[in-house]
């Protein structure tokens, strides 16, 4: 029995000169390869919710026990902080190691101050700390690319708009066909 192994890579070899029989015929295989996947894709995600449905009593028992125990462990440490980490930040036992740790430093705004209050502070004090943004507004750029002003400045500003090509397969084998193939 053959297993699927994700690692592997199909070669596609490179293809010239191709005749409208092999391009239909192409397109026929794509067509039905592409639903029986789908197919069979929507019969695995159906066995694997049967299995999760197998299993979720036992998983939300879990963890509920992990998150009461959690709780405890975690109260204990904090009413027994001064003793169990008056050298360490943490301890080891049998089950595993337990501890605190410093979080990723932040800035907090402090309470009777507001974000435009500080920003005016830090730039009247330590004005190298505020950032200012200078970028185009592309979207702005885009949906006004067709009027006279943006048009005729574009070019002069170093910008074009383009578009790339994407090849897309639209797939339009009714499904009976394939169920009698």
């Amino acid at each position: 029995m053959k297993t699927y192994n994700p690692k592997i890579k199909i070669a596609v070899p490179a293809v010239k000169n191709v005749t409208g029989i092999a391009f239909q015929t192409a397109l026929e295989q794509y067509s039905t390869a592409l639903q029986n996947e789908t197919a069979l894709t929507k019969e695995l995600q159906l066995e694997l919710e049967e299995v999760r449905k197998k299993y979720a009593p036992k998983l939300t028992c879990l963890e509920h026990n992990k998150c009461s125990a959690y709780s405890v462990i975690e109260t204990y440490c904090r009413e027994q902080k001064t003793i169990l980490f008056a050298n360490r930040r943490s301890i080891g036992t049998p089950y595993g190691i337990v501890g605190f740790r410093l979080g990723t430093p932040r800035l907090k705004i402090r309470k009777g101050y507001s974000q435009k209050v500080v920003l005016e502070l830090l730039a009247a004090k330590l004005p190298n700390y505020v950032r200012t943004v200078h970028e185009p507004a592309k979207a702005l750029l885009l949906a006004d690319r067709h009027t006279e002003q943006v048009a005729a400045q574009l070019h002069s500003a170093g910008l074009e708009i383009v578009q790339d090509e994407l090849f897309y397969i639209h797939n339009a084998i009714p499904q009976a066909l394939l169920k009698s193939a």
